[in-house]
């Protein structure tokens, strides 16, 4: 069985537990013919609204895209917006087992407002304080839940900095995950970035990367940047246990480093040339390809270099969308 096989035929058997702050995508879709007469801004005529899956919950999305079954465990507000979050869920007969609701929050709400095919503002509504510690109680207690009764291959912590992850959340669920040999992968924000250790997967970009370890990246150069990224890796390695380090260049492609052997692989693996529309929800797909490759069984350089494929297939598209699984495994196989 060839390495796309071994994926395409065992993408159904995987359940991926995914962590983090979930919120609503909601677009206002229009057109500008002029500009507004009482400030120098555009007036956008909308005709169409949609709300869509966000943050966390577009990794959930697109492990369902890909035929997964993803879980999803985060804390909602007790508001309206959550309640539109559970219908979406409901309508992508997605698990949300996972997902509880809080008066001490408010659910996240990004509104992109897109005119011409651009994005012209976008209005985010949140509360990023840290979960109260009666909130991560009930969190931890339906995660261990779900472990007890069913098999999860895969953990992701999918950070956006809005309070869902916190130390103690870290702790427990990747101590939890390791008992039961789940694969964990990590997509880092500044607050935690320290917070992590002993986890198979960590995933910055090269922004979070810089401002998580307080260092500069040398790119005048391919040689330079790799030998920098080499140097970075190391770090979080010996300071954090990551066996493997990942880290998203933007159109430079991704870096990875996989020290799970005695001697250290790294490389740097080029983006494909595509016209890109849209980058927002590109390191959602990036995760969940990379995490339910290795979880079944692949190797790191072909695990990252399919995450590197979808990544730039959902750039074309305008706005937060799942990778197409069929879009992406013929594109593979070409």
């Amino acid at each position: 069985m060839t390495s796309l096989e071994q994926f395409a035929q065992g993408l159904e058997s995987q359940r991926i537990l995914i962590i983090g702050d979930v919120m609503v995508d909601s677009y206002m879709w229009g057109e500008v013919t002029r500009i507004s007469p009482e400030a120098p801004v555009p007036i956008v005529s909308i005709n169409h609204r949609e709300n869509r899956l966000g943050g966390a919950a577009n990794v959930a999305l697109n492990i369902r895209s890909l035929g997964a079954k993803p879980i999803i465990c985060s804390v909602l507000g007790n508001d309206d917006e959550g309640k539109v979050f559970q219908q979406i869920l409901y309508d992508h007969d997605m698990d949300k087992r996972g997902v509880i609701t809080s008066d001490n929050r408010i659910t996240t709400v990004k509104t992109r407002v897109i005119g011409n095919k651009m994005q012209i503002v976008r209005v985010d509504e949140e509360i990023t304080s840290p979960l109260s510690e009666a909130d991560e109680d009930e969190l931890l207690d339906r995660v261990r839940r779900i472990f007890k009764t069913l098999p999860i291959n895969a953990v992701i912590f999918q950070d956006y900095d809005k309070g869902n992850i916190t130390p103690r959340i870290i702790d427990e669920i990747t101590t939890l995950a390791n008992h039961r040999n789940a694969l964990t992968a990590v997509d880092p924000k500044h607050r935690n970035f320290a917070s992590f250790h002993d986890v198979t997967l960590f995933k910055p970009n090269l922004k979070e990367l810089k401002e998580g370890l307080n260092i500069d990246i040398d790119e005048s150069s391919p040689e330079t940047m790799k030998r920098d990224l080499d140097n970075a890796a190391r770090m979080l390695y010996e300071r954090q246990h990551i066996s493997i380090v990942l880290i998203t260049l933007s159109s430079k492609g991704v870096y990875v480093c996989d020290f799970r052997n005695n001697t250290p692989k790294s490389s740097i693996i080029p983006a494909h040339l595509r016209s890109i529309s849209d980058v927002s929800g590109a390191g959602d797909t990036v995760i969940s390809v990379v995490t339910l490759a290795l979880s079944l069984g692949l190797d790191v350089e072909t695990a990252v270099s399919y995450a590197n494929m979808a990544g730039g297939i959902v750039c074309e598209q305008v706005g937060v969308v799942p990778i197409d699984r069929e879009r992406l495994l013929q594109e593979l196989s070409e």
